[in-house]
């Protein structure tokens, strides 16, 4: 599914300088590389700040905390992402009010999550899934007369964007501000975990820098309960090194995209849609639910790499059963939990590797 290690070859001896660069300074803490990484991360998100933290996890909590989102609040957001997504929203002992994603994408569904928006409703965290920004028409506008603040979870979405009104949206400005996750699967992956919150909201930045170090404003002295959630510099300068290439490994994703999208068009499956924006992290393709475990073991015979994202929907995790979600609540994400498989999409696959993909799915319909 993935092949880091020829993607750092020719990276090596600059990610070699990066590491012994840190070493050499004796700084590894919110240092010179964290500030410079933050700045350029920012121009390529297009936003106006950046503020590096531990992990993309801890990106999403962090900017949860920032909201003052807390125990009685609810959070209406998708049933079906990484566990991760509901799991910050629980650990800050509120409710994840899940609402269905549509088909076509499976992202959350504008009006489906407009109409879970009550009383308690704190924010709505909306996930870019697979590198996909989601829809929000009209969900702005029912966050806009709601009060509440419209947040992001675009761990896999790093560049990416739609078109909204005749105008370019990036992932991460379509609300108050976007979670980045650096894990090593990622667009822009690091060695290690890391993350970054995005935004064009001054306070809120300044909010994630006082509560991702222990809600010290000074040394030692603390005037928020926040955590530990800083990136450390040595993934800051890795990171660093790799974060020129990224616009030439996302369009070698998308031509990859491109190529499955033709060469398996005429296959009985549903085929993620074309997007100009899309960052493509996952290529997810919907088979028959009866068939997904045969054509996985055809695959494999065949040298072929797969992965289900994602195999149970939020709602029915035994992690949150504490908050009653039956089977049945949100059949779309359902639907797609029992269909999902993604193929291999990174930077060098290649054409005849995913040739090989491709002909391998195809002869699991002949």
């Amino acid at each position: 599914m993935l092949d880091l290690a020829a993607q750092h070859a020719p990276l090596l001896d600059d990610l070699q300088r990066a590491a012994a660069r840190v070493i050499a300074s004796g700084k590894f803490l919110l240092g010179d590389e964290v500030t410079a990484f933050e700045r350029e991360a920012a121009s390529v998100s297009g936003v106006a700040h950046a503020v590096g933290v531990s992990s993309g996890t801890d990106a999403l909590l962090a900017t949860l905390m920032a909201c003052d989102v807390g125990p009685g609040d609810e959070v209406v957001t998708t049933s079906y992402s990484f566990f991760a997504t509901a799991a910050v929203i629980a650990r800050l002992g509120a409710r994840p009010q899940f609402a269905d994603v549509d088909d076509d994408t499976l992202n959350l569904d504008p009006a489906a999550a407009a109409a879970r928006i009550g009383r308690r409703t704190k924010a709505v965290l909306v996930v870019h899934l697979f590198g996909r920004v989601a829809r929000v028409a009209g969900l702005t506008d029912a966050c806009r007369t709601a009060g509440i603040p419209l947040l992001e979870d675009a761990a896999q979405a790093i560049g990416a964007w739609r078109d909204e009104g005749g105008a370019r949206r990036a992932a991460g400005t379509l609300g108050r501000g976007g979670a980045l996750s650096f894990f090593p699967s990622k667009n822009l992956g690091g060695f290690g975990d890391g993350g970054l919150v995005i935004t064009n909201d001054e306070d809120l930045a300044a909010r994630v820098k006082l509560l991702r170090n222990q809600g010290a404003a000074r040394k030692l002295v603390h005037t928020a309960i926040g955590g530990n959630f800083r990136l450390d510099e040595l993934q800051a300068a890795l990171l660093r090194v790799k974060l020129p290439h990224l616009a030439a490994w996302t369009a070698e994703r998308a031509r990859i995209a491109g190529f499955y999208r033709q060469r398996l068009a005429q296959l009985p499956i549903a085929l993620p849609p074309a997007d100009a924006g899309c960052v493509w992290n996952q290529f997810v393709v919907r088979v028959p639910a009866e068939r997904r475990d045969a054509i996985v073991e055809s695959l494999r015979a065949c040298g072929v790499a797969t992965a289900v994202y994602y195999p149970v929907p939020l709602h029915l995790q035994p992690a949150l059963a504490a908050f009653r979600y039956r089977r049945g609540d949100f059949p779309r994400a359902e639907r797609a939990a029992r269909e999902a498989l993604a193929l291999p999409i990174f930077p060098g696959l290649g054409e005849e590797r995913a040739e090989r993909v491709a002909a391998a799915l195809v002869a699991c319909f002949d």
